[in-house]
């Protein structure tokens, strides 16, 4: 790798390297034959710290980060997991009543940060190849931001990342996110045995083809979320995606993972805090016990009740939290303190292909052989999941048309629901009449197959209405969030209205089409 020895030289010297740097100038800048050793190490320490910091980021491994966006907001919307700290109650997400200290996180944290630091990779390197890979890593990250709240700051926000900028419709940034896509999956496709520092990656290590395929699967979700809004775009996108000639990630070794440094942030909120602010949900434990899914134990540790054995079952999300240990004693994530942190996998990636077969798009041949194309990569996507999870084969499940998703009885009888469940079962109708049905069932899998990423399975519900989840108990949201469409999109940080106004208005105004709260749909679940 070939890095811009000026700019590093003197972010050198301002650092702990300042000494030697004078001390040795003549000996780091005489080199005829290039960087020596010592500067080519130097290089990948530079680059490894902007790098892997724009990386923590995407899926945010700052605990404190992490349980706003992921536990507390995409935890409860996306079906996942359940607020478990009474002192939640009134403020929080899941009853459609959140403070602006928790709604303003991805917004107000997560959008500087991915721009600064993705300038920082530009600045320590003129390497292209990890240029591309740090925008990469951008649209991932903002494509996140802008599917929870809908227009956002994207085009004109310079590389300090301060947000008195004017916004972009949803649209517009999915535009720009497509075209920043191609540009970095054009520059590595050239470049494809150009591996970088494997200590600048938290992900694959450096390994630039795997970079190429996850731009391309990024590419895919993108193109399947829009399906709706624009079907035409969506087509051609998806279409690129898997015809590119390295294509979109097909097995469990090129999964999209991410190795945290300290504890995985996960643990730390669901165990640590305040002996675990968040539980599982009932809503996936409800799916995956009656289909008697084998994944469930490899997901979910059992409850902790004094009765029962080993039984699984989540906390119901949306109710008022009560004070006490027995809130505890529900089924918690199966995740260790060193576990990695899922970006994407190649079963979600086989679930796309198979609504994209669905809607007629050409999706490639699946791996696991059926009557369409769609039943295939239906079939693959599970079948790829069960391996990931080291769940045993998939046969049987696969073939299962009997179990239906299971009614949600609390093991304390408080939180029962006594509404009407899912009737999806698992194996494929092949009827040319259900669509509609097998559209529920793919996404019902891909949302199991994909856990715990909830602002992803959030983004689903709101796009397709699947799967179907218990309607929340409380609702505070003094009518502006439908109790059975559920949250659409959160409202803007007050910061904005007092550090941002005239933008900020002219998005609500002409780019969101609704009033700023959380019942007015994004552009592309309208």
């Amino acid at each position: 790798m070939k890095m811009n020895k000026k700019i590093i030289f003197l972010g050198l010297c301002a650092s702990v390297f300042a000494s030697s740097c004078t001390k040795n100038f003549e000996k780091y800048n005489t080199n005829p034959e290039g960087a020596r050793q010592e500067e080519v190490e130097r290089d990948a320490y530079i680059l490894s710290s902007a790098l892997t910091g724009l990386q923590s980021w995407v899926v945010p491994l700052d605990v404190n980060t992490n349980q706003f966006t992921e536990c507390l907001l995409g935890g409860s919307y996306g079906g996942y997991l359940s607020d478990s700290n009474n002192g939640f109650n009134g403020k929080n997400f899941a009853t459609y009543n959140p403070e602006n200290g928790w709604a303003r996180v991805a917004f107000n944290d997560i959008i500087p940060n991915i721009f600064i630091r993705n300038n920082k990779v530009k600045v320590v390197t003129d390497d292209v190849v990890p240029h591309a890979v740090a925008d990469i890593i951008k649209v991932l990250a903002i494509s996140r931001v802008t599917n929870i709240y809908g227009p956002i700051p994207y085009s004109k926000v310079g590389v300090d990342g301060a947000l008195n900028a004017p916004y972009d419709s949803q649209e517009a940034v999915y535009n720009l996110m497509f075209d920043q896509l191609d540009e970095a999956i054009e520059t590595l496709t050239a470049r494809r045995n150009e591996n970088f520092s494997s200590k600048a990656d938290l992900v694959y290590g450096g390994n630039v083809i795997q970079w190429i395929k996850l731009a391309n699967s990024i590419k895919l979700r993108l193109a399947i979320y829009v399906s709706k809004a624009n079907p035409s775009l969506a087509r051609t996108k998806a279409e690129e995606a898997v015809s590119h000639e390295i294509g979109v990630i097909t097995a469990n070794v090129d999964n999209a993972l991410v190795q945290p440094t300290l504890k995985n942030p996960f643990r730390v909120v669901m165990f640590e805090y305040n002996g675990g602010d968040s539980r599982v949900s009932a809503d996936i434990t409800s799916y995956m016990n009656g289909f008697k899914d084998p994944r469930a134990a490899k997901y979910f540790n059992p409850t902790t009740f004094t009765t029962g054995t080993n039984a699984i079952n989540g906390l119901r999300s949306g109710i008022n939290i009560p004070s006490g240990d027995d809130v505890k004693n529900y089924s918690n994530y199966n995740i260790a303190e060193n576990g990695k942190v899922l970006w994407i996998n190649a079963a979600e990636v086989a679930f796309i292909r198979a609504e994209g077969a669905l809607k007629g798009w050409e999706m490639g041949i699946p791996q696991v052989s059926a009557g369409t194309a769609a039943e295939g990569f239906y079939n693959t996507g599970i079948t790829l999941s069960f391996e990931q999870w080291g769940a045993g084969n998939a046969s049987a499940y696969i073939a299962d048309n009997v179990s239906l998703p299971a009614r949600y009885i609390d093991p304390k009888a408080q939180f029962s629901y006594t509404g009407a469940t899912s009737t999806t079962t698992i194996k494929w109708n092949a009827s040319a009449s259900a669509t509609e049905v097998n559209l529920e069932r793919i996404i019902t899998q891909k949302w199991i197959a994909t856990f715990p990423l909830g602002v992803e399975a959030w983004t689903e519900f709101r796009r397709t209405g699947y799967p179907k989840l218990m309607p929340v108990m409380v609702n505070n949201s003094g009518g502006r969030v439908s109790t059975e469409r559920m949250a659409r999109r959160l409202a803007y940080p007050q910061e904005e209205y007092s550090e941002n106004n005239a933008n900020v208005n002219q998005a609500v105004s002409t780019l969101l089409q609704g009033a700023d709260n959380m019942g007015t749909d994004i552009w592309i679940a309208k």
